[in-house]
């Protein structure tokens, strides 16, 4: 019998060193140095200095954590909303309600995210919390899609019926019932969705979105440092390569959870 190959070893590789360097990076940073000549090598900075002079290495340490956290938070925010939504929607017994809960989803979901973001933006005030709750909620149509087309199917059997005869709450039927039988489906989807968030994160942030031009962020060094891309790579590279891993690693790590929890082909119970 043959064993399926995991991918949890490459996708803890590529998540771990961009999450450590979000969660520790701020705490061993120090304080800033004198600014040096923009995009130079060497004079104490091992990896150059950015577009201003400040220290790579040093702005590398400090701009994980809010591309990280902003994406991380704004996908548990989505959840939060799209789960009770979708298993309202599906559970449900009201057409009306069924309809008047999906198809104004439908409208938002024919509006693309980052230009529901930008749109958006425009009104607020740069920062972290704006920024977070902006693109939890141009998740939100789209994992809510996904939950109610996994507990429709679910909602139809007949252990609900017996659930709903027997006087169960709302609660124990769609949190204790249906979510659990949907788990592996949000599963799979949430790996997608942190996907997604980090770049919409990323590409918010590129754009000057939710942060401040000079901020210490991953993705603003990508945009900020890019006219200097042949004078000093590291600027651009090593932003650009950890915000890469951390999107692939993720996928991975939920592909291999999803892998190690499904039953080989001609296995018995």
């Amino acid at each position: 019998m043959t064993h399926r190959p995991t991918r949890s070893p490459l996708a803890l590789a590529l998540i771990v060193v961009p999450v450590l360097l979000a969660l520790l990076g701020p705490l061993v940073a120090g304080p800033a140095g004198p600014r040096s000549v923009s995009f130079s090598s060497g004079g104490g900075h091992w990896l150059g200095t950015d577009f201003s002079g400040r220290d790579v290495w040093q702005q590398v340490l400090l701009g994980g954590r809010s591309v990280v956290l902003v994406a991380i938070v704004a996908t548990a925010l989505a959840y939060l909303v799209a789960v009770p939504l979708g298993l309202t929607a599906a559970l449900t017994r009201r057409t009306w309600l069924e309809e008047a809960l999906m198809r104004p989803l439908d409208v938002v979901i024919a509006v693309p995210s980052l230009l529901l973001v930008l749109l958006v933006a425009a009104t607020l005030t740069p920062g972290p919390a704006g920024l977070t709750v902006l693109v939890a909620l141009a998740a939100v149509p789209d994992a809510a899609r996904v939950v109610h087309a996994a507990a429709v199917e679910v909602s139809s059997r007949p252990a609900v019926e017996a659930l709903r005869m027997q006087g169960e709450t709302w609660w124990r039927t769609a949190i204790g019932y249906v979510a659990r039988s949907v788990r592996r489906t949000l599963a799979a989807d949430a790996g997608i969705r942190l996907t997604g968030a980090l770049y919409l994160v990323a590409t918010a942030a590129f754009l000057g979105v939710g942060v401040q031009p000079d901020a210490s962020d991953w993705a603003v060094m990508v945009d900020r440092n890019r006219t200097g891309l042949f004078l000093q790579p590291w600027a651009v590279v090593v932003p650009a390569v950890l915000i890469a891993a951390l999107s692939m690693g993720t996928n991975l790590l939920f592909d291999a959870a999803l892998q190690r929890h499904t039953p080989r082909k001609g296995a018995t119970r």
